[in-house]
């Protein structure tokens, strides 16, 4: 059984789920209107600029899990899934999806976003299980900080091969599919590194070394 693994973000979905769940909080009057917009706007050209501060970004977004009840949250992920993810859905991500699950793939999506936001959208796509930012949880309820080590740039590799340490998984015969030039250190671990629809950056590395380039838009 080989890894297929997939970004999320811009990949598997046409958009950026951290991004949409802050604009999405705006909307609802649940935090500071023009003050949260300008900061989400930033951190995310940042982010497609390859110089995010992901330590500085998380403690902007996960405050508000730390601060709404969970029911609250429940319910607000709910309406976000049908509002917003719902038009993101891409049929041909579906069928690449399913494609390496009819070969017999074990289906992984890594992903930077945070756990509350991405576990729906990994049920929904039907993975076979998801690395993701993890927010802290004590009694219930988030703390707005950080468990662990979050899984963006090299931290998705770490992330990854001590996932493989617990598993039988391995690299052999691997996939990895995203967009962004973030994710290099991983595209350079698996056997077919694959670019989606990729930023300008991620386009030229592609080009440079022969790497497929496919669209799923």
């Amino acid at each position: 059984m080989a890894l297929a693994i997939f970004d999320l973000d811009n990949t598997l979905i046409a958009g950026d789920s951290d991004y949409s769940w802050g604009e999405f909080l705006v909307r609802q009057g649940v935090v500071d209107g023009d003050h949260y917009r300008d900061k989400n706007a930033r951190f995310y050209r940042d982010y497609q600029h390859g110089t995010l501060d992901i330590r500085q970004y998380l403690a902007f977004a996960l405050e508000p899990l730390a601060r709404l009840e969970p029911e609250t949250l429940a319910a607000l992920h709910r309406q976000f899934m049908a509002e917003v993810i719902a038009p993101m859905w891409l049929p041909a991500a579906v069928e690449l999806l399913e494609r390496h699950r009819q070969r017999g793939d074990f289906l992984l999506v890594i992903t930077a976003t945070n756990s509350f936001v991405v576990a729906p959208i990994c049920s929904r796509l039907g993975v076979d299980d998801f690395l993701a930012t993890n927010p802290r949880l004590v009694d219930g309820r988030y703390t707005g900080e950080v468990e662990g080590e979050p899984t963006f740039r090299d931290g998705k590799v770490h992330r990854l091969f001590a996932w493989l340490a617990d598993t039988s998984h391995s690299l052999d015969g691997s996939h990895f599919y995203t967009d962004s030039i973030n994710d290099l250190a991983l595209l350079e671990r698996v056997e077919h590194p694959v670019a989606v629809d990729p930023d300008d950056a991620l386009a030229e590395v592609a080009r440079e070394r022969g790497w497929p380039v496919i669209s799923l838009r």
